[in-house]
């Protein structure tokens, strides 16, 4: 590690010498993560070395219908797998490493995280089958991990989850610095952020900075995760019957609170939904998380408890279709049902796009008779991302030369440039990329390079489908305008139309009603097919095309939708 000059050093240092037109830069680019929440994925290149860092999934949007997950698309790796040294993971959220199953059946390398990180990937690929075939490797906050160009050293952050870490790069050119997702919590529930190492970081310099952007457009320091557990207990306190507290099944320091306030209580607790079964099981047998003997109960022996004695952890705080508590809040669960005096507690904030989906599920349970606690006023909640003070405090701590924001949406990242030019970086240095964008870094000076593939791959009952953008656009038009199907009967020989064409519809008109409008565009149709028999050769594909576009423009004109026409066209 080299020491900061003196005074009289500075003063008699030669100037840099400008980089040969020849040598090659450090290149930083994102795969995901950049003008989206979730599908992080980035990467730093020098020669021939390649450091991938996280590889997570985002969820689909309402209008997604049938996509289970969305991930990045990977072209670029596969193609220079060969330079891949290793995937480092920041932390275990599903939008750092839910991707790593399907990356893997593509490109074999080995994987680096920390304890907690490792046991949640552990389990994840052990259920896709893939454990066998992966080199999963387990890092420690003081070690450097050594290539023949590259390096990679950590440092603990302070997230939701524990095991968080910072991913430093070390290039011929200086450090390239990666947040994770952080924030500064000087009370917290597990080990502090290493500040020491950061500001030791900025000291020596570093030459660019990729930071976590998600509540840039939030006033303050995020609110330390001690004050949710005073708050949980309190809500504890307070409840009557049984307790139903939904959550992220990887904030494993909320989960940690909440068995905690249950001790005091003195409630048994249920786990309802695997992915929470699963987190529970490595938590604590990495002692994240810890309670007595015999607190843990099955949840069909939940009935056997009076209500103020049970507690009940399950998934599904974002309102998803198949999660435990939207099971339970329609009816649906197998064991649990909502008993008139059940508190439902919510502990977290909806993700962009899935406020709908939490309504839902509100309205449902409350529906059925429960309490519902929910929303910022409780205090039962704190983000694991770091306010504008937080942002600005690790920008100037670390002093990079070059600043890229990450890990947000278009206004999140411009808003992390303004921070970053409030705390002295200046404009010309920090640079918003898109996805498949490149920043080429030579030792003095940046600028953006070529791009490289880049795109969303849509996971769909566990396949890759890398062309769903279409199909997905005619769901949402089948969804929107309906369908009409055409029955035609040719003789292909003669061109005489046999029978129809008949028109069937499916969610576009009510058939009973419009009768009318339908005869007239069947008489419309076959005049213009039998005078395209007069004139011309039978083609399946142009008759295909001219009822398409005779139906079409019809619709149009008389209702103002275009619904999706379907020829079916027999031969005979």
């Amino acid at each position: 590690m080299s020491k900061p000059l003196l005074n009289d050093q500075i003063q008699n240092a030669k100037p840099a010498k400008k980089p040969r037109p020849t040598a090659p830069p450090v290149r930083l680019f994102a795969l995901g993560g950049l003008g989206e929440i979730g599908k992080n994925m980035y990467g730093v290149e020098f020669k021939n070395e390649i450091i991938l860092i996280d590889a997570g999934l985002k969820f689909p949007d309402a209008e997604m219908s049938g996509v289970d997950y969305i991930i990045p698309d990977i072209r670029y790796l596969i193609e220079n797998k060969h330079k891949i040294k290793g995937l480092f993971l920041t932390h275990g959220h599903e939008d750092h490493i839910g991707a790593i199953p399907y990356v893997l059946r593509q490109i074999q390398m080995p994987i680096f995280g920390g304890a907690l990180t490792i046991g949640l990937v552990r389990a994840k690929l052990e259920e896709h089958r893939l454990l066998d075939q992966s080199d999963l490797r387990l890092f420690h906050e003081d070690e450097t991990i050594s290539f023949k160009h590259l390096s990679v050293h950590f440092f603990r952050t302070t997230h939701s989850i524990p095991d968080a870490f910072g991913i430093v790069v070390e290039t011929p050119y200086g450090p390239v610095v990666h947040t994770g997702d952080f924030k500064f919590d000087f009370t917290p529930e597990d080990k502090p952020a290493d500040l020491h190492k950061i500001l030791k970081l900025g000291a020596r310099g570093v030459l660019a900075l990729m930071a976590d952007s998600t509540n840039s457009e939030r006033d303050g320091f995020t609110p330390s995760e001690r004050t949710v557990g005073d708050s949980i207990l309190r809500l504890f306190q307070e409840c009557p019957g049984r307790i139903l507290f939904a959550t992220f099944a990887s904030n494993v320091h909320r989960l940690q609170q909440v068995v905690e306030a249950a001790i005091r209580t003195k409630r048994k607790i249920a786990i309802v939904g695997r992915s929470m079964e699963k987190v529970f099981v490595i938590g604590q047998e990495l002692g994240y998380i810890r309670m007595p003997e015999g607190m843990l109960i099955d949840v069909k022996a939940v009935n056997r408890y009076r209500d103020d004695q049970v507690l009940i952890i399950c998934t599904g705080s974002q309102g998803e279709p198949n999660a435990a508590l939207t099971r339970i809040a329609s009816g649906a669960h197998r064991s649990i049902q909502i008993h008139p005096d059940d508190t439902v507690i919510f502990s977290s904030s909806p993700i962009p796009g899935n406020t709908q989906n939490v309504n839902r599920s509100i309205d449902l349970l409350m529906r059925a008779g429960a309490e519902v606690k929910y929303g910022s006023i409780l205090d039962i909640h704190t983000s694991g991302h770091g306010c504008r003070e937080d942002l600005k405090l690790m920008i100037s701590s670390l002093r990079p030369k070059y600043f890229v924001p990450i890990h947000g949406e278009y206004r999140m990242l411009l808003n992390h440039r303004h921070l970053a030019t409030q705390v002295g970086v200046p404009d010309s240095s920090v640079y918003l990329l898109n996805i498949g964008n490149t920043l080429s870094i030579y030792r003095n000076h940046a600028k953006k390079g070529r791009n490289i593939p880049s795109g969303d791959i849509y996971i769909n009952n566990g396949e890759l489908r890398k062309h769903e953008k279409e199909l997905l656009e005619e769901r949402v038009q089948l969804a929107h305008d309906g369908v009409v199907i055409v029955a035609i009967t040719i003789n292909p020989e003669t061109r005489k139309l046999l029978s129809g064409p008949e028109l069937i519809t499916r969610g576009f008109v009510y058939m009973q009603d419009s009768k009318p409008l339908l005869r007239r565009a069947e008489a419309m149709l076959r005049k213009q097919l039998n005078k395209a028999g007069e004139q011309r050769e039978y083609n399946r594909a142009v008759w295909e095309q001219m009822t398409n576009t005779a139906l079409n423009r019809y619709f149009k004109r008389e209702l103002g939708r275009s619904p999706y026409i379907m020829p079916s066209i027999m031969e005979v």
